[in-house]
């Protein structure tokens, strides 16, 4: 599909506060390789690489981010790499790469893909996605549902009519956006059969996204106009100066609920993961007899590039060991040797300068320690 009329735009602007203490500012999770050799968004362009060509790929990051992106992402070209001035959510974020996208190519589909998810099934996601195309083609607002796999409470949930047919129709009706369910919740959506994971991958004509961001969010489309073309003298200047005044605003409450041409995609079951917590990096992980699951630390968190390509470091895993005696359900992550006795389901990340211990079920709460630390002024632990 190389010769496919798609762009792609990664958001890769979070701070991956939920991964502390291994993610920081300078380098979040999307760029450390805590699912394998490559980073995040090393394996995300890897995977969008297949769809359509490195030169059609578009990053947007932080001004923080984007000099290890640059090193991460050498076969992407650099202005295509573009920073933020201040986050402004991802409705402006998207809005600005479609703006962009539509100035070098008017009839150009895009897909839209987080930096930071994890995928098991690679042809099963390209399907999805070529699928997704298909439907954008016919100037839908196109988003990807995932088939839930248990009574998730950290996804948000699309809502398909009760009774749609197949799974293979070329799109269908969203008849609502959930936001993140309480457990019964959850609970009642997955027996009800026709609710599925918001995905946040999205796919449509770069004009057809523009319509509806005039449509909806006109001030920030009136930014967003108002900058120069890439490339250009000023648009480095215009970024700086329009961008930060964009409203700061989800793609899904400012256009995706309030748009009538918004049709869903049911994925194929390609093991999909937003990676949102240490649980979900459990989840994904090799484990031993007794559940436990070791990661070592002394490895690369940064992979190295290949030279005009996305690639990952070669490196070796040291072998550290993991000693431990009635300790079930564990995931550890450290250069040390350590020794677990009576515990079970843990989340212990050992770093130089800190170390992580919380219950499993608790590690989508790791968050609150960042902002603890941040209301402490202590910014080296940042």
């Amino acid at each position: 599909m190389k010769s496919s009329p798609m762009y792609a735009l990664i958001m890769a602007g979070g701070r991956g506060t939920r991964f502390w203490p291994r993610s920081r500012k300078a380098h979040p999770k999307q760029v450390l390789s805590i699912a394998g050799e490559a980073t995040l968004i090393q394996q995300t362009v890897e995977r969008v690489s297949r769809l359509t060509s490195l030169d059609r790929i578009y990053v947007i990051t932080s001004e923080q981010l984007r000099p290890e992106l640059l090193r991460q992402l050498p076969g992407i070209p650099r202005e295509q790499i573009i920073a933020e001035p201040l986050p402004r959510n991802t409705a402006p974020c998207i809005g600005l790469g479609a703006h962009l996208i539509r100035q070098r190519d008017p009839k150009a589909i895009m897909g839209i893909f987080p930096a930071d998810h994890a995928v098991g099934k690679t042809s099963k996601f390209l399907e999805t996605v070529r699928r997704a195309v298909r439907a954008a083609e016919q100037d839908r607002l196109v988003v990807v549902g995932i088939p839930p796999r248990w009574a998730e409470t950290g996804y948000g949930y699309l809502e398909f009519p009760r009774r749609f047919g197949s799974e293979n129709a070329p799109f269908l009706p969203i008849k609502s956006f959930r936001e993140k369910p309480d457990a019964t919740t959850a609970k009642r959506y997955v027996k009800a059969g026709n609710y599925y994971w918001n995905s946040g991958m999205f796919f449509w004509k770069a004009e057809a996204f523009l319509d509806a961001l005039n449509l909806h969010l006109p001030h920030t489309a009136l930014q967003l106009e108002s900058i120069a073309p890439l490339g250009s003298k000023g648009f480095e200047r215009d970024l700086a100066e329009y961008f930060p005044l964009c409203e700061s605003i989800s793609v899904d409450y400012g256009i995706m609920e309030k748009a009538d041409n918004v049709a869903g995609i049911v994925a194929s079951d390609f093991e999909w993961s937003d990676l949102g917590s240490w649980q979900a990096v459990y989840e994904l992980a090799k484990k031993d007899s007794a559940g436990n699951s070791l990661r070592d630390a002394a490895a690369p968190k940064a992979a190295e590039p290949a030279s005009g390509k996305v690639a990952g470091s070669k490196a070796k895993l040291k072998t550290t060991k993991l000693l431990a005696i009635d300790a079930t359900g564990n995931y550890v992550d450290t250069a040390k040797t350590i020794a677990l006795l009576g515990v079970d389901d843990l989340v212990v990340v050992d770093t130089p300068d800190a170390l992580l211990i919380t219950r499993r079920d608790l590690a989508h709460r790791v968050g609150e320690i960042v902002q603890v630390i941040e209301k402490q002024g202590k910014t080296e632990l940042l």
